[in-house]
């Protein structure tokens, strides 16, 4: 996962895909934007941004608070979701 998480695009897509599956699946798009908080959240602690995208993504992250979190991570999957 590291290798995609260094190119913006590719983590994109592959954040896309996952979406996808998941509506596949029968979740909720409430349920996979809480996913992609708690994924936010884990990777600010434990992953080291790889490029300038990641890094500015991660500064708005560090700076907003719970509930902006929970609304870059709704952008996120909506982006995603048009990547895939």
């Amino acid at each position: 996962m590291s290798s995609v998480i260094k190119n913006f695009d590719s983590w994109k897509k592959f954040l896309g895909e996952r979406v996808v599956q998941a509506e596949k699946a029968g979740m909720s798009e409430d349920t996979i934007s809480q996913l992609a908080f708690e994924i936010g959240d884990f990777l600010d602690e434990k992953v080291d941004p790889q490029n300038s995208s990641n890094r500015a993504l991660k500064e708005l992250w560090d700076v907003g608070n719970e509930e902006e979190r929970h609304v870059i991570a709704r952008l996120m999957v909506r982006l995603a979701k048009n990547n895939a």
